[in-house]
């Protein structure tokens, strides 16, 4: 073996990932809101780029009857390859409708009329609740209460007061942490607990439902006995609570019945952070009558402003004088906006070829309801339409589709096969938990134990074990037999 030096000429293949490549998949993945931010923030860096508004629901054209363009076939051919192919959107135009925005296919409301006639949806951020959080309720009454020196120990407290209405802190380590006695922070705790709404600043939920009581003057010795046994209430004990309370059955009833009435959140009445809205990306509805039947799939153009290069700009930048440097940074950006916006807009046609067929596979669901649900996997969704398995995996993450039965995320559609009992066509994990819950719902007096529902949906055709059930049922949220059972013995 000869241990000379020498050169070697050898030929490999590999992916290389540029960064126009990886923004691609990276758009795949992002919701339109998200998409929004990304054109925002390119928009600042890229001088040539312009966004537009969305179109007017009356202008809006149709994109199933645009003019074709010579644009990539498909997300993984941008991965693969980064080149166009030309191929066109696999579907039934006689069928399907893709439409800019869900105003195209918007009718007639006796509701709401006027607005629809002149282009304005209604503003739902007029529904939220604008009013004040607990802290500034509690504040404004710490001020009216107290002077300099206990005003300074309360709003530590306030401080402390979580958005349920609960203090989650030690009064030792307040008091030492202000350099106070312990007794006046008891003190001023005290004084806050009188504050509304009634409950607030208790330190358990027993404390909690003591502060009512007291406000209802209903706090006696029997209630306080079955406060300090809550545990058992919650287990249903009945007839232990009533010999601890020493009272009878009727006593025990309005007991209970008063404290059904309490607030053990009291603090969750006033507004605190709210939740960020969904917003549908996708929105599906029936075609109109004489398209030949079928679905209207449609992006949500309201989220999804417009990308433009603009050429004039371009060009009165490249008419200028200029340097070699100049040249080639207006050269970079030129390239940097027209791939952004055939990512976007090969972005689009992935997404509405993935929801198209999705929306074919569960058709029954959208006809009749969940329990209608086909087993589905992204596989099949993947070999379908000829795209890869991870794009599937993209392009219905974080994504929600809107229809007349509700707002889905386009996950829920992808659900596990649960067998046949009778040897036919598998069902959806998720029929087999509607199919649960309203047999529970409509158990009536004789509460259904697991092994019922067992027999039960097999006799429905469904192939269950006990276990499965139990295990949907607790993903459900619903208690066993023997919970549903104390819970009814509660409630009578």
């Amino acid at each position: 073996m000869s241990l000379a030096p020498r050169l070697d000429l050898r030929q490999s293949q590999s992916l290389v990932m540029t960064p126009q490549l990886q923004q691609a998949i990276k758009l795949l993945a992002l919701s339109n809101l998200e998409i929004e931010g990304v054109i925002a923030e390119e928009i600042e860096r890229n001088p040539l780029l312009d966004a537009t508004a969305a179109p007017d629901e009356g202008n809006a054209a149709p994109a199933a009857e645009a003019p074709a363009r010579d644009e990539p076939a498909g997300a993984d051919e941008l991965v693969m390859a980064g080149e166009a192919t030309g191929e066109a959107l696999d579907v039934d135009i006689a069928a399907e409708r893709f439409d800019d925005g869900p105003g195209d296919h918007a009718g007639p409301s006796s509701g709401n009329t006027a607005s629809l006639s002149s282009g304005e949806a209604p503003d739902l951020d007029a529904f939220a609740d604008t009013g004040e959080s607990l802290a500034d309720v509690l504040l404004a009454q710490a001020g009216a209460t107290f002077d300099d020196a206990d005003l300074f120990v309360a709003r530590a407290l306030i401080d402390q007061i979580d958005e349920a209405g609960y203090l989650r802190a030690d009064l030792l380590d307040i008091a030492q942490r202000l350099g106070v006695p312990l007794a006046r922070v008891e003190a001023v705790l005290a004084g806050i607990q009188r504050f509304e709404p009634t409950g607030v600043g208790a330190r358990s939920l027993a404390e909690c439902l003591a502060i009512q009581a007291r406000e209802a003057d209903r706090y006696d010795p029997c209630v306080a006995a079955l406060l300090d046994h809550l545990d058992l209430l919650a287990r249903g004990d009945l007839p232990r609570l009533k010999r601890i309370c020493r009272c009878d059955d009727e006593d025990m009833a309005d007991m209970i019945r008063e404290l059904r009435g309490y607030d053990p959140k009291p603090g969750c009445r006033y507004g605190g952070e709210a939740p960020p809205p969904v917003i549908p990306d996708l929105t599906v509805t029936r075609a109109r009558v004489g398209s030949g039947g079928g679905w209207a799939i449609e992006l949500n153009a309201a989220t999804l402003p417009r990308v433009l290069v603009n050429k004039s700009y371009y060009h009165e930048l490249s008419s200028g004088p200029q340097d070699k440097a100049g040249k080639a940074w207006l050269a970079e950006k030129l390239a940097s906006a027209n791939w952004l916006v055939k990512a976007l807009d090969q972005r689009q046609r992935t997404i509405i070829r993935v929801a198209t067929e999705i929306v074919k596979q569960q058709e029954a669901f959208f006809l009749h309801g969940v329990a209608h649900l086909r087993p589905l996997t992204l596989r099949q969704v993947a070999d379908a339409i000829e795209m890869h398995e991870s794009t599937v995996s993209r392009v219905t993450s974080n994504k929600y589709l809107s229809c007349a039965r509700g707002l889905f995320e386009l996950k829920y559609f992808f659900t596990s096969a649960i067998q046949a009992a009778d040897g036919g066509d598998a069902v959806s994990a998720e029929a087999v938990k509607s199919a649960i819950r309203a047999l529970i719902a409509g158990e009536g007096a004789a509460i259904l134990s697991d092994d019922t529902l067992v027999e039960m949906l097999n006799a429905k055709g469904f192939g269950i074990a006990r276990r499965t059930v139990a295990k949907y049922r607790e993903a459900m949220g619903i208690g066993s037999s023997v919970q549903r059972r104390r819970a009814r013995a509660l409630a009578g």
